[in-house]
């Protein structure tokens, strides 16, 4: 298929856009490589694909760029609470307005896969798992924006939506923001972290099985489509204080403490079922002690705090 990623040089575009140059498929990607990075050097020499740098709300770039086009992937996105939060107008125009002027313009029959993040659950149903048909309650400008786009992106037809869990995982564009991602880079170069409310849980997946889900969304696109589907690893609905003692397993000097004095911003609690993506065929391949591994290997590689959003 001829395929369109907007934001496809990110953190996740950078792993998916090679996975599906792999498997045949052409790969446009759209991006304005706001953070001066570099990662799809390695896929240059593919005919088959095609950089565009650019803007993601340039309506006449969209447009030109979405012509031919079997699959438009949105990925261009402010990601996160904080950023959003420092940023809020271009949040809106990105995450929410540049998706619905992509639907504007798509042609009948052009598939959209629309990445939402299950952040959208907010703090949940104590003790009760969040399903697709839980209500979303979202507690940041992020989220809701997410939220939003995720509702026309349905409303529109020939989509589906995931809605992610926590990412983690090495990519070419790398993160270290990310919980996951942020925890085992503490552990490795500091020895410690400082938790606030340690108790509060979620859902986490690694870059790749992201990747693997947007495959498995285009293969399986007729019989999943108008839906949305959570996607994360299911043994992995775990607290920050339980995630760090999984480091800790690796690392046994990681020291970890809880402090009362502040408070998190980011408030989200909740635990996810994955039922649903699972009865369709998709199940999650890289565990999160695998991803752990994986991170601290890397992690004498990246000596710099240089990959983050904010």
């Amino acid at each position: 298929m001829n395929i369109l990623i907007t934001g496809g040089a990110g953190y996740i575009g950078s792993v998916l856009a090679p996975m599906l140059l792999e498997s045949g498929h052409e790969v446009t990607v759209l991006d304005n490589l706001m953070y001066g990075q570099t990662p799809l050097l390695d896929v240059c020499h593919n005919p088959r694909f095609q950089f565009v740098r650019g803007d993601a709300r340039n309506e006449a770039l969209v447009k030109k760029h979405t012509e031919n086009k079997d699959v438009l992937i949105p990925l261009a996105c402010l990601v996160g609470a904080p950023l959003c939060d420092k940023m809020p107008r271009e949040a809106e125009s990105i995450n929410r307005d540049a998706i619905k002027l992509l639907l504007s313009l798509r042609k009948p029959g052009q598939k959209v896969l629309y990445p939402n993040t299950n952040s959208g659950y907010g703090i949940g149903q104590k003790d009760m798992y969040c399903t697709e048909d839980a209500p979303l309650t979202p507690i940041s400008l992020y989220g809701k924006l997410k939220c939003e786009a995720e509702q026309a992106a349905l409303e529109a037809g020939d989509s589906m939506v995931f809605r992610l869990a926590t990412v983690f995982g090495i990519s070419p564009r790398m993160r270290l923001d990310l919980l996951v991602n942020d925890f085992v880079y503490r552990a490795v170069n500091d020895g410690f972290v400082v938790l606030f409310e340690a108790d509060f849980k979620r859902n986490y997946i690694h870059v790749r099985d992201v990747a693997r889900v947007f495959m498995h969304g285009i293969v399986n696109f007729e019989r999943m489509k108008g839906q949305a589907y959570n996607a994360g690893l299911s043994d992995a609905n775990l607290s920050k204080r339980e995630l760090c003692e999984e480091i800790q397993k690796q690392l046994p000097k990681f020291y970890f403490t809880e402090a009362k004095l502040r408070e998190d911003p980011d408030k989200r609690n909740y635990i996810v079922s994955n039922e649903k993506i699972e009865r369709t065929g998709f199940k999650p391949n890289v565990s999160l002690q695998e991803g752990i591994a994986e991170l601290i290997k890397g992690y004498q590689i990246i000596k710099r705090n240089e990959f983050s959003n904010v």
